[in-house]
């Protein structure tokens, strides 16, 4: 049976406020791109605790991959999701708008919830990185973007997908906190919000 763990969203608050110095002091993100649909919670709540006295708010565009596919479960009102095998875009930058051009020379932080098997965070930075490289040469410009990832959870596991070995021996990657491999209940997922707090509580583990 999947072992489930219940997160609050002030543990979510929480992550993102003790991750939020390292990111602004060695990632510098000028903009931010949210993995929907689990990043968009905390790459908002991440841009508050990223904010400079007289600056501007950092801008958060968004990307939708899907990898989870749901299995049939013992309880029809409890289903069970497994990561898929195929990235699935649905949502993206626009590349024919100003959108993709506004990456291009910018530190960007990749923002997702969780990094399980890594098939989508591979995905993202690698598709991405084409896009904008596509979009610097229509510019006639050869700057590069460079990209940053944080997530709230990291799963201690092997790995499907993988991440440029620059960005991983630069440091350029950051999880909140690294869990062994159980089934994170997100409260963002919740129907009923009371229930999954209750459950969070009585777990007391996270």
């Amino acid at each position: 049976m999947v072992e489930k763990v219940y997160v609050t969203y002030n543990e979510v608050h929480k992550l993102c406020q003790a991750s939020a110095d390292q990111i602004l002091n060695e990632f510098k993100p000028n903009l931010m791109i949210a993995i929907g649909g689990g990043g968009y919670v905390p790459a908002r709540i991440l841009r508050s605790f990223l904010k400079r006295p007289s600056a501007p708010n950092i801008p958060i565009q968004a990307i939708g991959l899907s990898l989870y596919e749901q299995l049939p479960s013992a309880k029809p009102s409890d289903p069970v999701e497994t990561p898929g095998t195929k990235v699935t875009r649905t949502q993206w930058l626009d590349l024919s708008s100003l959108e993709m051009a506004s990456l291009v020379g910018k530190n960007i932080l990749i923002v997702d919830e969780v990094d399980d098997t890594r098939t989508t965070l591979e995905y993202a930075v690698r598709e991405l990185q084409k896009d904008v490289e596509t979009a610097a040469r229509g510019l006639g410009s050869d700057e590069k973007a460079q990209f940053s990832i944080f997530v709230l959870h990291n799963k201690d596991k092997t790995k499907k997908g993988h991440l440029p070995q620059g960005m991983m021996d630069e440091g350029r990657y950051l999880a909140a906190r690294t869990v062994s491999d159980v089934w994170i209940c997100y409260p963002w997922e919740a129907t009923d919000i009371d229930e999954h707090d209750k459950l969070a509580i009585s777990q007391a583990r996270y």
